[in-house]
């Protein structure tokens, strides 16, 4: 399918969909109906050319879909059936439903996974099996999960509006917070043989796009946008020709993307100071100066620890203190960020993740211990199911000398 009608369809996706919902009412039988018109849009209208109405033939389809769910409740259908293949019916042009829609698949009745999946397929316009894939699950597992999304969301009652003001701003920082969580899976990818997944990032990208568009005066929606940017900068330096991991002091710099850079500098610019900060701004003022740095040594290392110092009394966290220790350490030396570390082993959401010991290897490594340090890249090593961190991991500890008696 062309480029420029896949972009077409994810846009008009939520719109359809919003449509939909606000006539109907029933998020689940619609949402399956526009899958199914998706799916004939993108089978037809390569080879027969895009409509004029795109929306309005995207709405006739997925409305002939919902009189096929209801022809064995025709009675008390009747009235839903005649709305749908009213002629007269056809969607105007506005509102926008896209923000709605986006609120509801992140509905706080729904876990993180759940919200991830359904903004996906809902707002993203993936199928399930692209959903699945996105996440390395089989595709009956991801519709098990997007079938108890719909249903939690039916079984709480929500109904297809704006919440008030107080209700939105949570709410649109769990979309916000969603958005991060797939842009991380993208850029850096939680098991399998890839180090990262651009269709993903990509996705993540397009979405904060809409939501800054959909809510240009929320700085955090700006901050997420420019965090995105200034980060996925980086990825075409991210591997050496090897196709290795190059850590960031280590990257071919000229291979950054220098136009996401100045577009993510820019959003920068115009939020910092015109409203309250919040974490993606502060993480976007930190991905800013690593891109601002021509060279690793040119880094402003105490500028970034100033903002980590920030950022850990805003949303402090046991990730927000790994990655200070590495500012610490970079300040002040390598044994000051190892106490930085403090007791984050004692910390259980990180048991499960690889980075602690990553970090402390490297910490120990410049401490001048490596023995230790050896030991630590070879756990992290066996506890990531990365594949390319794994390699990347064995590399770092096979070049330091370990215990006598060790290989």
């Amino acid at each position: 399918m062309p480029d420029a009608i896949e972009d077409l369809l994810r846009g008009l996706a939520p719109q359809v969909l919003g449509v939909l919902v606000r006539r109907h009412g029933q998020f689940d039988a619609c949402e399956d109906a526009v899958q199914e018109a998706l799916l004939a849009a993108a089978v037809q209208w390569p080879a027969g050319g895009v409509p004029q109405r795109p929306k309005a033939w995207l709405c006739t389809v997925a409305g002939r879909a919902l009189v096929d769910q209801w022809r064995t409740d025709s009675a008390r259908r009747r009235r839903e059936v005649a709305a749908a293949l009213d002629p007269a019916s056809e969607p105007p042009e506005h509102p926008d439903d896209t923000l709605t829609v986006l609120l509801l698949c992140c509905h706080p009745a729904l876990s993180p996974p759940s919200q991830l999946a359904l903004t996906l397929r809902a707002v993203g316009g993936l199928t399930t099996a692209e959903v699945a894939a996105a996440f390395l699950v089989p595709e009956a597992t991801m519709a098990q999960r997007i079938s108890r999304a719909k249903q939690r969301i039916r079984d709480a009652g929500a109904r297809f509006e704006l919440p008030g003001p107080a209700e939105r701003a949570a709410r649109l920082g769990v979309v916000e917070h969603v958005l991060y969580l797939m842009f991380n899976e993208g850029y850096t990818t939680t098991s399998g043989p890839d180090l990262q997944r651009p269709d993903l990032t990509a996705e993540a990208i397009r979405l904060a796009r809409l939501l800054h568009r959909l809510q240009p005066g929320d700085g955090e929606a700006a901050g997420l946008l420019a965090l995105m940017l200034l980060t996925d900068a980086r990825r075409a330096a991210r591997t050496d020709p090897d196709g290795m991991i190059a850590p960031l002091a280590e990257q071919d710099r000229r291979r950054w993307d220098t136009t996401a850079i100045a577009e993510g500098q820019t959003l920068l610019t115009r939020t910092l100071g015109a409203g309250p900060v919040g974490q993606y701004q502060i993480q976007a003022a930190i991905a800013a100066v690593h891109d601002e740095a021509p060279t690793a040594a040119d880094t402003d290392w105490p500028q970034i620890l100033a903002l980590y110092d920030v950022l850990d009394r805003v949303a402090p966290g046991p990730v927000v203190t790994l990655s200070r220790a590495v500012a610490v350490a970079a300040v002040h030396g390598p044994v000051a960020g190892l106490a930085a570390l403090g007791t984050l082993h004692h910390d259980g959401r990180l048991s499960h993740s690889h980075r602690l010991d990553a970090v402390r290897g490297h910490l120990l490594e410049l401490a001048g211990d490596p023995a230790a340090a050896r030991q630590c890249y070879l756990r992290a090593a066996r506890t990531t199911a990365s594949l390319p961190e794994q390699r990347y991991l064995t590399r770092r500890a096979a070049r330091l000398p370990g215990p006598p008696g060790s290989p």
